[in-house]
């Protein structure tokens, strides 16, 4: 017996894709280089991520709005916010950057998060007392 109400039609799956809202993202790095004792400011810090874009992408790749939100000179961790168009440049940019003056270095994303909140805690790094 079946009931009147129920039809017979195959199940309609709907794919929904939601475009980010937010406009920016933000990137926590860090810096590895050669010979730890090497210290950069956060102007040359800058000054490093911009050559690299430059590098990759040419005067385009240069004019890349980020901006450097934070930084620690003794960890060389930086805090970054870039439009989310731009953060694929960005990210190969840092990427590939491998020397600063003539020693090796190499940048390490340690979190990316299109909310800055997100980036303020990491639970791999938590400790309980």
């Amino acid at each position: 017996m079946r009931r009147a109400d129920t039809k017979n039609e195959p199940a309609v799956y709907r794919r929904v894709v939601l475009k980010n809202a937010s406009p920016y993202h933000y990137m926590k790095v860090c810096l590895v280089l050669e010979d730890e004792s090497t210290r950069l400011s956060a102007v040359d810090l800058k000054q490093f991520i911009v050559t690299g874009l430059n590098s990759l992408y040419g005067e385009v790749g240069a004019a890349l709005t980020f901006d450097l939100l934070k930084y620690d000179e003794d960890s060389l961790t930086a805090l970054l916010r870039v439009y989310s168009r731009g953060l694929v440049k960005l990210w190969s940019s840092l990427t590939l950057l491998g020397s600063y003056r003539n020693q090796s270095c190499a940048f390490r994303v340690l979190q990316v998060s299109p909310f800055l909140l997100a980036l303020t805690g990491n639970s791999r790094e938590l400790q309980l007392d």
